[in-house]
């Protein structure tokens, strides 16, 4: 009878445990996106649209061979701008944050 007791007791715990974290985990999830999406606000543009002194940039040394895959106008939560670009050249790709001047920012 003590087994059968115990045995309740314990299912009724892990019953309870496994209902609770559901809701737990579920809010956590959405509050890293509420964060996230504060941090950022991420506008795609067309590479042929970027500003002509990004454009200057890029086909200069620094960029020589790379070329514009994606771009997104990146507006944070201060209000600062910048443009994030995903660049390629043969298998290397890379990130890269420039200010509507063509200057590197990040």
């Amino acid at each position: 009878m003590k087994k059968l007791v115990v045995s309740a007791l314990a299912f009724s715990l892990i019953s309870f445990a496994s209902v609770q974290a559901e809701p737990i985990s579920q809010h956590a999830q959405t509050a890293t996106t509420q964060v996230a999406k504060l941090k950022e606000d991420k506008v795609p543009v067309k590479p042929e649209e970027l500003p002509e002194a990004i454009k200057k940039t890029i086909k200069g040394e620094q960029f020589s061979g790379w070329k514009v895959k994606k771009a997104f106008l990146v507006t944070e939560d201060d209000k600062t701008q910048y443009y994030e670009l995903q660049v390629a050249n043969g298998d290397e790709s890379a990130r890269v944050k420039l200010d509507k001047n063509g200057n590197n920012v990040g």
